[in-house]
């Protein structure tokens, strides 16, 4: 039998500030498990400037909510996209691209309307809700093969096996990649992620562009493809389709960039994230995993916002500050940078009773910002929700109890300002027998 009775903390000494002076989050450790520096700021200090990244850290559900729904004085852009002011790391990268590849243009979250609302009309088709109808069936048939492959093994590293695999060969069969060549896609997200980590020397910042270039090149064979032979992918719509308003069809330096940021780490790694805390919190939770299975049909939808609530695969996003603005007292000036952290409103006692605990009768959860808000509400989203329904749907039903493999686990996750991702997860199970 495995022992499933104790919880399993994730991180047994989180670094807990006891004033502002000690608070920090550009720090590996911090974000770990930032939640107790988040408490912190969101009780005294809801705007507060961030010593190590200069930025302004908003932590407050209402703020939150506020700022992503007022596009008048916050903008997206983003002061990345203004290369002729890079320097150091940052400009090597932006030559290596002019030499090598080609530089990303910016993203869909980095753009304004109207650029973005006619940019996002393109992507809104394809994830328009018949064509999400049209995935779900093949999204339950992959989920539960992928947890046939290890099921009579007693023992699995969930990450590898089930959290990556299962949204990365969705997107990959909508943006036309050969299923021999998802874990080549892996490898080249994952490098992305760690480029936006935190103390990286040059040497680092210019490996994960040269893994970014090569994705480019692998692409870039596609995209030549779909102009001289259109399909029914979405790539394909991404390819072929004139922007309103634009007058053409997106360049190869605007593709590259919503290849990589949009789609691939958009729309796979969040939900890759997302379903391995899932199971890492049932395994710290055995009493929402009894209820749960229980009764899946009743919680099994809740239980996906919660996850999605409490450990929010994007921690934060920015904004720019288009004018002088006063927020609680504090003063931003015109193109200073504030970092609206979803992780922190997600955990706001103001907007959600218990914060910190999965509640799967909670009636509210769905109101969590983990999808941002607004104009900029990730269209992926309710292709993401069916993903999670159906991986943890396939979970429920395919295991009858399991807890973390001991000895085999350190819970860490990548460190990352911006995105909260699992490294492993190891874990050790009993199938249910088939009745």
């Amino acid at each position: 039998m495995i022992d499933t009775e104790r919880p399993v903390n994730r991180m047994e000494n989180p670094v807990c500030p006891a004033t502002l002076a000690e608070a920090q989050l550009a720090d590996e450790e911090v974000l770990e498990c930032p939640y107790p520096t988040y408490d912190l700021l969101r009780e005294q200090a809801p705007v507060w400037r961030d010593p190590r990244t200069g930025l302004f850290v908003v932590t407050r559900y209402e703020d939150l909510r506020q700022i992503l729904l007022d596009t008048e004085h916050w903008s997206n852009w983003r002061t990345s996209n203004d290369h002729d002011n890079l320097t150091g790391a940052a400009l090597r990268a932006y030559e290596l691209f002019k030499e090598k590849g080609w530089v990303p243009a910016p993203s869909l979250a980095g753009r304004d309307d109207p650029e973005h609302r006619q940019l996002r009309s393109i992507f809104e088709s394809a994830f328009r809700p018949k064509r999400i109808q049209e995935l779900d069936g093949e999204v339950e048939a992959l989920a539960y093969k992928l947890l046939d492959e290890f099921i009579d093994d007693g023992y699995c590293e969930l990450v590898s096996q089930y959290a990556v695999p299962l949204p990365l060969i969705i997107i990959c069969k909508q943006m036309g990649a050969r299923d021999e060549d998802v874990w080549q896609i892996k490898q080249w997200t994952d490098a992305w992620i760690k480029g936006g980590g935190f103390g990286l020397t040059e040497e680092q910042v210019l490996w994960s562009t040269e893994m970014e270039i090569q994705a480019q090149h692998y692409f870039q064979a596609i995209f030549e493809r779909l102009r001289e032979q259109p399909d029914d992918t979405l790539l394909s719509d991404l390819v072929n389709t004139p922007v309103p308003g634009w007058g053409r069809t997106l360049n190869d330096n605007e593709l590259h960039c919503h290849m990589m940021q949009d789609t691939f780490v958009g729309g796979s790694e969040t939900t890759t994230n997302a379903i391995s805390a899932g199971v890492m919190l049932l395994a710290q939770n055995p009493k929402v995993w009894a209820l749960l299975k229980s009764d899946p049909d009743r919680y099994l939808r809740t239980f996906c916002e919660e996850v999605v609530r409490l450990e929010s695969p994007v921690q934060g996003l920015t904004r720019m500050a288009k004018k002088d603005m006063e927020l609680h007292g504090v003063e931003i000036a015109k193109g200073e940078v504030l970092m609206v952290r979803f992780a922190a409103a997600n955990r706001d006692p103001e907007h959600f009773d218990n914060p910190n605990e999965i509640d799967l009768e909670r009636r509210n959860a769905a109101s969590h910002l983990g999808f941002s808000s607004g104009t900029h509400y990730c269209m992926g989203a309710p292709l993401a929700r069916r993903e999670l329904y159906w991986a943890f749907k396939a979970f429920v039903e395919g295991i009858e109890e399991f807890a973390l493999a001991q000895g085999k686990n350190d819970l860490r996750h990548y460190p990352n300002y911006s995105l909260r991702a699992l490294n492993e997860l190891h874990i050790e199970f009993v199938r249910k027998t088939r009745g």
